[in-house]
Formats: structure tokens, C-alpha cells, sequence
């Protein structure tokens, strides 16, 4: 089994933990110079999907719109257009 987890790690356990406590901590610093906090990423993927969601159904609603204006042309003209391929 500890050859699978080698594997899967592509190290052994401990030096995966180091390498991984040593990328957070260098991780981390940035993100502090650069003012990114955990909750601002999670507060921005949540409003960017709350946005997505609404402008989604406001979008199929005026899809809507568009299908129900197209039909009353189209509908009729369709047939118009089966009834005179009818006649030959």
C-alpha cells in the first residue's frame, strides 16, 4: 500500500509534507503583499455564481421573448407555404 501512495504523491509521505507546508507558507506571503484573503475568494466564486444564475434565467426568459415573436411569423408562414406545396 505504501508504494500506492508513493505513487500517487509522486514523493514519500513526509517530504510531500514539507514540500506542500513550503509552497503554503510561500503561497500564503503573497497573497498577504497582495491583500487576497480566503473569505474574499470564496465571497467573489459565490457572487460570481449568484450572477451567473440570475443573468441565466433572465437570459432563458428573453429567449422566450425571442421564440414567441420568431413563432408568430414563422408559424403562419410555414403553413401558408405547406398548403400552396399541397395544391401542385
Amino acid at each position: 500500500m505504501n508504494d500506492g501512495v508513493n505513487r500517487f504523491l509522486g514523493d514519500s509521505i513526509g517530504r510531500t509534507i514539507i514540500k506542500l507546508i513550503v509552497v503554503s507558507v510561500i503561497v500564503g506571503f503573497i497573497m498577504t503583499i497582495f491583500g487576497i484573503y480566503p473569505v474574499d475568494i470564496v465571497e467573489g466564486l459565490r457572487h460570481f455564481v449568484l450572477d451567473i444564475w440570475y443573468k441565466g434565467f433572465s437570459a432563458l426568459g428573453r429567449v422566450g421573448d425571442y421564440l414567441l415573436l420568431g413563432a408568430s411569423v414563422v408559424i403562419p408562414l410555414f403553413i401558408v407555404i405547406r398548403l400552396l406545396s399541397l395544391r401542385k
